[in-house]
Parts: structure tokens; C-alpha cells; sequence
């Protein structure tokens, strides 16, 4: 079975004028492909840090994550945003949809990034909407949308590329519970 993700012994402190506080105490973990993982924790646990980290959003203060078989922390910020953008699907706590484009040009974007032909862009942006259920609402911004939609529409964008590895911080934690098990369905 492939490793997808391996992050060992992470570490992340934060320096605060008051002093150092630290969010991740010697964390690992790896992840096969086709696996499924959850992190549960209360709230101030470290859950988002390390989600933070496992997607090369921000380096640990120690410790080493790589996916596929490549250190993060080795690769300059061009090779890292490239690496995000191929590898690492985000599925992000407030949605970060772009308010001024419609449904399916947020999910559009990352293949724009990827220098994808509009053509191709729009089929795949248009396939993903009808995965999650919202080929009707292709064309509405995120203030035409429910929260539930909303989340949708991220976890569409963040399967545009196709990575290798998924991470979404509480995919559920803003919608109510019929809408949640929806969402943990389409995972």
C-alpha cells in the first residue's frame, strides 16, 4: 500500500509576547492511500495546527511531513504551492469561497491555477457540482447558498485536481446534523 502523508514527531510552537506556547507536542501519523482519518479533539487541541502542518500551509517548529514521499520542509515556496496544488485537496473550516464568482468558477479555480483549458475546467467543475448535488446552482455566489451548499461547493473545489490527499477541518462543525451526515456521505 502507498503512504500518502507521514509527518513524524511534529512539534509547532507559537512565540507570544508573553511567552512560547506550544500547539503540537510530538505528533505522527501516516496515512496509506484509500484510507479514511479522522482528528478528534476539543476545541484548542491542536486539530486545525496539525492539519495546518499536514498540508504544508505552515512548517513545524520540528518534526518532518512529507506526502508521496517528499519532505515539505525541503521544497522552496514555488515547489510547496505547486505540490498543495496538485496534491493536497482543502476542505477549509469557513468555506474561503470567493465571494464575487459564481459556484462553479470557485471550483474552477484551482484547474485555472493548474493552466487547464475552460473547456475542460467547466466539465470537470460541472461534474464535481452534480457529485455533491448542486448542478442546479452551478450559477449562484456563496450568498445565494446555505451553509450545507456552501460546504459542498468547497469539497467540490477541493477534488477539481484530483489529489492524492484530502484534508478538511471540520467539515461539519457549522451545519446542522442531517446536513453533517450529507457532507461525511460525500467524503
Amino acid at each position: 500500500m502507498t503512504t500518502v502523508l507521514d509527518a513524524r514527531d511534529l512539534v509547532r510552537r507559537h512565540a507570544l509576547e508573553g511567552g512560547e506556547v506550544t500547539a503540537l507536542r510530538g505528533v505522527s501519523l501516516q496515512v496509506q492511500a484509500g484510507e479514511y482519518v479522522a482528528i478528534v479533539g476539543p476545541s484548542g487541541s491542536g486539530k486545525s495546527t496539525l492539519l495546518t502542518l499536514l498540508g504544508g500551509l505552515d512548517l513545524p517548529t520540528s518534526g518532518t511531513v512529507a506526502i508521496l514521499g517528499t519532505s515539505l520542509s525541503a521544497l522552496p515556496d514555488r515547489a510547496l504551492t505547486r505540490l498543495r496544488l496538485e496534491r493536497i485537496g482543502f476542505v477549509f473550516q469557513r468555506f474561503h469561497l470567493l465571494p464575487v464568482l459564481t459556484a462553479r468558477e470557485n471550483v474552477e479555480l484551482p484547474m485555472a491555477e493548474m493552466g487547464v483549458t475552460p473547456a475542460s475546467r467547466r466539465a470537470r467543475a460541472e461534474e464535481l457540482l452534480a457529485y455533491v448535488g448542486l448542478a442546479e446552482r452551478a450559477r449562484h455566489r456563496p450568498t445565494q447558498l446555505s451553509g450545507g451548499e456552501m460546504q459542498r461547493v468547497a469539497i467540490a473545489r477541493a477534488l477539481a485536481n484530483r489529489p492524492a490527499i484530502l484534508l478538511a477541518d471540520e467539515p461539519t462543525g457549522e451545519l446542522d446534523a442531517a446536513t453533517g451526515r450529507e457532507i461525511l456521505a460525500l467524503f
